[in-house]
């Protein structure tokens, strides 16, 4: 189970509602973009830890060149997205919050086909237009 990439799908699911709803909470009372840097620096601490305890920390000298450029764009998407969720949690409701900010499912499959070549299964197309359907459906008022 623990090679299974469904069982850690389903594990990000659920972390990633827990993160709506703690992030929801969190933003209250707080500029959501030092909420951000806030949820930043614990997730750093943490991950630093879980490297260390496993040993799994690299020499920065074994990473390509390409590996860091990609890290870099990933992180950077990944910034801009946080802060644009906090602030959007800070403006919206959560349950209306989240499912918009899953559209990301829609994208990384039309992005993957254009950019990355994967191909997808007319079935998979429907599970896209459906995930489409409803965050639409979600987001109405």
């Amino acid at each position: 189970m623990l090679s299974s990439w469904q069982f850690w799908a389903l594990l990000s699911a659920g972390f990633a509602a827990l993160t709506a709803l703690f992030a929801k909470v969190g933003v209250e009372n707080i500029n959501p973009d030092l909420a951000t840097f806030i949820r930043t620096l614990i997730i750093a601490a943490v991950l630093a830890l879980i490297l260390a305890a496993s040993g799994q920390f690299r020499s920065p000298g074994e990473i390509s060149g390409r590996t860091y450029l990609f890290l870099l764009l990933s992180g950077l998407a990944t910034g801009a997205s946080w802060l644009c969720y906090f602030r959007a949690l800070k403006l919206g409701d959560a349950a209306r919050v989240a499912p918009v900010d899953k559209l990301s499912i829609v994208l990384v499959a039309v992005f993957a086909a254009i950019f990355l070549g994967e191909k997808l299964s007319p079935t998979n197309w429907l599970g896209v237009a459906l995930c489409t359907a409803g965050i639409v459906l979600v987001a109405l008022r």
